[in-house]
């Protein structure tokens, strides 16, 4: 596990340290007390990359607007 603050890693750095977390959990060779911080941890890495997915899309709709706010004819991406 990573020092870094959860709120502070980029979505990449997130995702990352989220993978290894499952692959820990997965493997179910560490200690109740250990699987639980492990838990808690992945949630919150879950939530910031949910966070960062999010305002990508924002950006990306935002991107899709002429000056006016009407819509240039392309589409947001959908499913982020």
């Amino acid at each position: 596990m990573s020092d870094t603050p959860v709120e502070q890693m980029s979505f990449e750095q997130a995702m990352k340290e989220l993978e290894a977390v499952v692959g820990q959990l997965e493997r179910g060779d560490v200690a109740l007390d250990q699987s639980i911080a492990l838990y808690e941890r992945g949630a919150a890495l879950k939530k910031r990359c949910e966070d960062e997915l999010k305002r990508a899309e924002e950006k990306v709709a935002a991107i899709t607007l002429d000056a006016e706010g009407a819509p240039t004819g392309t589409k947001p991406v959908e499913g982020l």
